[in-house]
């Protein structure tokens, strides 16, 4: 019945990629789709990178599937491990995350989500590229 955002985001919360699946599909499943899409990434010198050099991410995409992917692309997975570490130490970078949904949400239309087929909602690619636009 409802949807989901995810959101793959820099160090300074400029979204990089944006998807939006059903929201009984869970958030480890879409990492290795958000991490292939991603446009190249530009750098101050050579060639621009493809992918980013970390990825933090919460512990729903805590898997050794998800582990291996990253490594697999050259990425290196900071997931946070259940059971291991705390919420107070993934706070010092899921906050930047955080800070974008909630701009994301600013827009009613995005949180409230009044359209049911994901087709019709290019509202989310709008809504990111307003944040985009702001931070120029």
């Amino acid at each position: 019945m409802g949807s989901k955002h995810h959101l793959l985001v820099d160090r300074n919360g400029i979204p990089l990629n944006v998807a939006l699946t059903a929201a009984n599909m869970h958030d480890s499943r879409m990492l290795e789709s958000m991490l292939d899409t991603l446009a190249p990434i530009k750098v101050p010198r050579g060639r621009p990178r493809r992918r980013p050099h970390k990825l933090h991410a919460d512990k729903a995409y805590n898997s050794k599937a998800n582990r291996l992917a990253c490594r697999l692309r050259s990425v290196i997975p900071r997931i946070a491990r259940k059971g291991i570490e705390s919420r107070e130490r993934l706070g010092r970078f899921r906050w930047v995350v955080e800070r974008t949904f909630s701009w994301l949400h600013r827009f009613r239309r995005l949180s409230v989500r009044y359209e049911r087929r994901g087709d019709i909602h290019a509202f989310l690619l709008l809504g990111t590229i307003l944040i985009c636009f702001n931070f120029l």
